[in-house]
């Protein structure tokens, strides 16, 4: 049955909105500078980080929990990058996670946004939350353009792309997998870098020449085997590439689609959802949600 994800008719016009930062707090920092009228807690696992000392400066309400006291046996047990997502660890330091931030909302939050967090969500608070934690892709997720940081830019143009998009979407149990609602404007990739070489970024765009050349005269087509057959030198220009690409793409996707999202359509009671369908004002969206122009 559909279903609103918020309703300003019967919950009021103020959302509680939970914004899960660990860095510089960006992306929450656009969300309220879209609206600033709604009720923002901000959660950290690093009680130095950027976020917090914004959440800080806006007077909004902080709530710090480090996962390092938690997953410090988990690291032993399973090795420091192999910790699986759903082990007791993590399940049990996000149930203090959600135990602070209702305690100090006196009820469950209306929309959570993970806002540049470093750290995998599990299962269980996957199903307590969903479809209310949304999060922000720098590539296209329905093209399984998947990986951290400059990596999806990095597959799409090893995909032969002319272009990229950022991805808002809402958390489900798997990898960037659920439901889009939104993706950004498309930024075309030769035109981004030409700009970024008029402001002395030299040697992007034959950088990028020489990555397509190569992975062309190969026949590679992902990134796990360019990375596999590249030299070191071609390596570190095509991460100089596609880091420049993601910069830009955080400013002119990233930025643009979570507070539109959240405001624009979320909060203004105008997305739907029935199973794992999205609606905007009644019409079902396609998998890759609502596109900006």
């Amino acid at each position: 049955m559909r279903r609103l994800i918020f309703d300003p008719a019967k919950s009021g016009a103020k959302m509680n909105i939970v914004c899960f930062v660990s860095g510089s707090g960006t992306n929450y920092r656009e969300i309220v500078l879209r609206n600033p009228d709604h009720n923002y807690l901000v959660f950290s696992n690093r009680s130095d980080s950027g976020g917090v000392a914004l959440a800080r400066k806006n007077g909004h309400t902080i709530v710090v929990l480090s996962h390092i006291p938690f997953l410090l046996e988990a690291r032993k047990k399973y090795g420091r990058a192999m910790i699986p997502r759903n082990c007791p660890e993590r399940v049990q330091y996000e149930r203090n996670i959600v135990r602070l931030i209702e305690e100090k909302l006196g009820k469950e939050p209306d929309l959570i946004c993970l806002a540049g967090y470093d750290q995998w969500l599990t299962d269980w608070t996957v199903e307590k939350y969903f479809p209310r934690i949304l999060n922000v892709h720098p590539g296209d997720t329905t093209r399984g353009y998947d990986g951290l940081h400059w990596i999806p830019t990095a597959k799409a143009i090893l995909a032969g792309d002319r272009l990229i998009r950022s991805t808002l979407f809402f958390v489900d149990k798997g990898e960037d997998t659920g439901p889009v609602l939104l993706q950004s404007a498309p930024l075309f990739i030769a035109k981004t870098l030409t700009k970024l070489e008029e402001n002395n970024h030299s040697g992007l765009l034959s950088g990028l020449k020489r990555v397509v050349r190569f992975a062309a005269s190969n026949q590679l087509k992902t990134y796990e085997e360019f990375n596999t057959r590249a030299d070191a030198s071609l390596r570190t220009s095509f991460e100089l590439i596609c880091s420049s690409l993601q910069g830009a793409l955080k400013e002119a996707g990233d930025w643009k689609v979570f507070p539109y999202g959240v405001h624009d359509l979320i909060s203004a009671g105008r997305v739907g959802i029935d199973g794992t369908n999205l609606y905007i004002d009644g019409r079902q969206l396609s998998s890759h949600g609502l596109r900006l122009k």
